[in-house]
């Protein structure tokens, strides 16, 4: 081998424009730019305000300003992707078919559902852990209305299953790396993972054979319980975010503090994520409703979450106030801001 050291090899002055821009804050003003219009957009459209066109077009500019995050925050090609799903969008709605509209929904969805959870930061204490738990919905109800933006003919409970598998599925992909493998678990992360993994198959199944074999009045009787619910607080939250999904965003930020295998606590995160971007999927309810039942849902997940915490706390920490603010101070394990690429 020459010892000679290897010249760096020579980029041209567009090559290195091009890796100027993407260090710059450009790509976050014009990511941010195509959110605020296409959120502008969509609401004008559900108003009804202004021509018809607007709905798809804010639903495009979602899409490919969610994309682009998405790869920015996962180290990958913004531009590319970006672009790429601008494109892709625009096409979609140009050829106005039914099967590509409702594959663009559903591939919007599942990129809002993951680009929540991704763009989540580590949390010391209980009150920035709600926080970002509220951040991540935020997120997710954009990704709701971008997703029914693109008018997609869609059987609800299907749209919803496959939108969730989806992000849940890339989530898992991506969550492999941040936190290290499987063998960055460690004994806590596993168990930890091993009930969030019994709990999501034990809801998916239940409400499964509850579809297909439930008695009629066991069926009856849990309607009879969701329209109590809508007729008296005006919505049901979705068992699904509030047992499982949000409790994990609020207890896997404040685990991301202190260990890396946090993330696959996060990861279920998408239980509460993904239903929050298909929640105006269902013609059949209003979007005020579908905004009471994400409420909830966030509501009751945070209590839960909080209790995880405390929990936590108690079986492995120091009794005593003292010795759980100093805990939380020396709670500072670094992760990259909030909009740096995290790979």
């Amino acid at each position: 081998m020459s010892r000679r050291a290897r010249r760096a090899p020579t980029r041209t002055p567009i090559e290195q424009r091009i890796g100027e821009l993407a260090l710059s804050r450009v790509p976050f003003a014009v990511g941010a730019t195509l959110v605020v219009l296409g959120t502008a957009a969509l609401v004008c459209a559900m108003v009804p305000v202004g021509p018809t066109w607007l709905g798809q077009t804010g639903a495009v500019l979602i899409a490919g300003a969610f994309t682009a995050g998405l790869a920015s925050r996962t180290g990958g090609r913004p531009v590319v992707f970006g672009l790429l799903a601008l494109a892709c969008g625009t096409g979609v709605v140009l050829s106005d078919s039914d099967l590509l509209l409702t594959g663009a929904a559903i591939g919007t969805s599942s990129i809002a559902a993951v680009l929540a959870v991704m763009l989540t930061v580590p949390a010391a204490g209980v009150p920035s852990a709600v926080r970002e738990a509220v951040i991540a919905m935020a997120v997710a109800g954009v990704g709701a209305l971008a997703t029914i933006g693109f008018e997609p003919a869609i059987n609800p409970s299907r749209f919803e299953f496959v939108g969730f598998v989806l992000a849940f599925l890339s989530g898992l992909v991506l969550v492999y790396r941040l936190g290290a493998g499987l063998h960055g678990l460690g004994r806590r992360g596993l168990i930890v993972v091993a009930i969030g993994g019994a709990v999501l198959a034990a809801t998916l199944l239940y409400a499964e054979l509850l579809r297909s074999y439930g008695s009629s009045g066991l069926v009856d009787e849990l309607r009879s319980w969701v329209s109590w619910s809508r007729d008296t607080i005006g919505a049901f939250p979705r068992p699904i975010s509030a047992l499982l999904g949000v409790p994990a965003l609020v207890y896997g930020c404040h685990m991301r503090a202190r260990r890396r295998q946090g993330w696959w606590v996060c990861a279920f995160g998408i239980a509460a994520t993904s239903p929050a971007t298909t929640a105006l999927a269902n013609p059949a309810v209003s979007l005020l409703e579908a905004a009471l039942s994400i409420g909830y849902s966030l509501l009751i997940g945070i209590l839960i979450g909080w209790g995880l915490i405390r929990l936590d706390l108690a079986l492995t920490g120091n009794r005593g106030r003292r010795s759980r603010v100093a805990e939380q101070a020396a709670a500072v394990r670094p992760e990259p801001p909030r909009f740096d690429p995290l790979l």
